[in-house]
């Protein structure tokens, strides 16, 4: 972590100087910088042992007691788990990736760090090249679950059940793009956004629009138009913004506000 130290200048004592320096970090925090370097390396794979406390203390010329707090940190982070047996390199399941994304984007959300903008942001970045890809890698069985879904828009009612299908099909447009990573990316973006960010005041009249956008995202997607795919999804995003607001300040989006007249 760099930061800033203030050094006298020689020979002119009112002056001072920023000088950029690296933190000087408690041993135990590097000793478990190393070891988690290591893992997502691929020195340490999942399931490995890690050497004993007494082994680990000579191999960085520290004491056991700061070992153990190293592993106590690494444990929390839910990079190994530390038990009778020794310590192992925790075996990550992509679910277990993505609660603690979610997690984490909850805790730092609404606040000056990441906005209800940043979020919808990422939400184009990830789902329009989604769209795209969903175009050209798609299988019926992608094309049959959304179709379902539409069809289960069509008859919901209520904002929760209508979000939970919102939802459903995002999540089904990712997972025909055929990238693993992506749907662990966008999982956590769209339950926060959700739970956090949801305006109170969501007029009924709101949703057939949106189902009408997913009907021709779906077209799009069935007919291997990419582009034309990536470009409706766009739009679908831009215009999903009125249904959130920021830091609880209620932002209505123009086509919202129209609708809420």
């Amino acid at each position: 972590m760099k930061t800033t130290s203030r050094a006298r200048s020689e020979g002119d004592g009112s002056r001072a100087a920023l000088l950029p320096v690296d933190r000087i970090r408690p041993a135990y925090q590097q000793v478990a910088d190393q070891l988690r370097d290591l893992v997502i390396s691929g020195g340490l794979a999942p399931g490995d042992r890690l050497p004993a406390e007494g082994e680990l203390a000579g191999m960085f010329g520290a004491s056991r007691s700061t070992v153990r707090q190293a592993l106590g940190l690494l444990a929390t982070r839910g990079l190994i788990t530390v038990g009778p047996g020794g310590s192992f390199v925790s075996r990550m399941e992509s679910s277990q990736v993505s609660d603690y994304l979610e997690t984490s984007l909850g805790l730092v959300s609404g606040s000056e760090g990441i906005s209800m903008a940043d979020m919808m942001e990422a939400r184009e970045i990830l789902e329009v090249p989604a769209a795209r890809l969903a175009a050209a890698r798609h299988d019926e069985l992608h094309l049959a679950l959304l179709r379902a879904t539409l069809e289960r828009e069509a008859h919901t009612h209520g904002r929760e059940a209508k979000f939970r299908e919102h939802r459903s099909f995002h999540k089904l447009i990712v997972a025909a793009a055929g990238n693993a990573l992506l749907t662990v990316m966008t999982e956590p973006v769209f339950k926060v956004l959700e739970t956090r960010f949801v305006r109170p005041d969501i007029p009924a009249r709101f949703w057939p629009e949106i189902d009408g956008e997913h009907a021709g995202i779906l077209g799009h997607i069935e007919r291997g138009e990419a582009d034309l795919a990536a470009d409706a999804m766009r739009r679908h995003l831009a215009a999903l913004r009125g249904v959130y607001h920021d830091t609880g300040q209620l932002q209505a989006g123009a086509r919202f506000s129209r609708q809420a007249r």
